[in-house]
């Protein structure tokens, strides 16, 4: 394991060089708007003895790994078990207890969410290196600012959960039985003034905790942030999958894909429980009460609704929603970028990204 872990240090240390260079790091700040559809002229990945296209494959999954492990670690230092399974941070008590108005087993799922994407983006990263294939580091874009609440650490962070805005439109997505996004369809959003603005998902001060409604919002964005989050992992998954041509590295895909439906079902189900509460222009209405509630939409149906699969003229099928594969990884990046969940990153963070993303994207299965 220490050998594996010192090549995967050294390969993912050059490709880091090779990808941003020494002038990234005064690269002017930018937000979804950088994200552009030509591939920068980077240097070309060792795919070592794996599959092109699976090696690109397991690349984008780490990096998305390595985002997800960052913004869980900030959610686990506030909010989660504070032990040696997951370093960092003291916990932000007023803060738990608002996330723990939800379910009372909060700290630990959030414990332990993070530490499943660690050993995600380690594990990857070990495999790539194990068969002779350049890795992903992400270290030298930790440059956003943490929180200034008691709890958390004070180090660099690569993703931004202070000025989030949600998309909730996969609890209505996963309620409708009649639609699904592989058919170009579109659902409304459950909470449609988290969709929009600039909304924090954790404490940003000390300061934040003082209110009672205010700092049930930001519990309750958090508690919807984590669905959202874990719903895009188990559609991404699922797509890239597709496009896999080794037997090994499809049993990866799908076997860390299994985890990331299993997370989003408990934050599904933990959503549907965030209290009603108004901050401002924020609303968290209740979600069993028109418009919603009924015998589709009771926040106790957190199994997928049956819908449309493949061709219309089919049955029905419970199902992950969606599983088209064209653009998956590029749209993922897209999905992020417009939650402001890199707001304050370069240039060059964006590029790196993207780069990751079309590589995936240009997977094609080799059988």
């Amino acid at each position: 394991m220490k050998k594996i872990e010192s090549v995967v240090k050294s390969n993912s240390n050059r490709r880091a060089f090779l990808k941003t260079g020494i002038a990234a790091a005064g690269a002017a700040t930018v937000g979804a708007a950088a994200l552009t559809s030509s591939k920068p002229a980077f240097a070309e990945e060792r795919s070592g003895r794996l599959d092109p296209g699976d090696a690109a494959i397991l690349r984008f999954l780490a990096a998305a790994e390595i985002l997800e492990t960052d913004l869980w670690q900030q959610y686990n230092e506030l909010a989660g078990v504070q032990d040696s399974e997951v370093p960092g941070g003291s916990g932000n008590s007023a803060y738990t207890a608002a996330l723990s108005s939800l379910d009372d087993d909060m700290p630990q799922y959030i414990h332990d969410n993070t530490q499943d994407e660690m050993t995600h983006e380690v594990f990857i990263n070990a495999f790539l290196a194990s068969r002779g294939a350049d890795t992903v580091n992400l270290d030298h874009f930790r440059v956003l600012p943490s929180s200034q609440a008691t709890g958390a650490a004070q180090v660099g962070r690569l993703t931004n959960l202070m000025q989030l805005a949600v998309d909730t439109s996969w609890y209505t997505r996963y309620r409708d039985g009649n639609k699904n996004p592989d058919f170009g369809d579109t659902f409304p959003q459950a909470i449609p003034t988290l969709a929009v603005g600039q909304h924090p998902a954790i404490p940003r001060w000390d300061a934040d905790t003082s209110d009672a409604d205010h700092l049930q919002a930001i519990a309750n964005t958090a508690a919807f942030h984590f669905a959202t989050i874990e719903q895009g992992g188990t559609s991404l998954y699922a797509q890239l999958a597709q496009r896999v041509t080794g037997a090994e590295v499809l049993r990866i895909v799908l076997s860390i894909g299994g985890t990331e439906i299993m997370h989003f079902q408990t934050w599904h189900d933990i959503a549907g429980d965030a209290p009603p509460v108004t901050d401002g222009a924020l609303v968290f209405p209740d979600l069993n009460s028109p418009p919603f509630g009924g015998p589709e939409f009771q926040t106790n149906l957190i199994m997928p609704e049956p819908t449309i699969f493949l061709n219309r003229n089919f049955p029905k099928c419970s199902i992950i929603r969606p599983t088209e594969t064209k653009g998956a990884a590029m749209g993922a990046v897209k999905f992020l970028a417009a939650s402001n969940l890199f707001l304050g990153q370069s240039k060059s963070f964006f590029a790196h990204l993207t780069d990751l993303a079309e590589d995936a994207d240009e997977a094609r299965r080799g059988f």
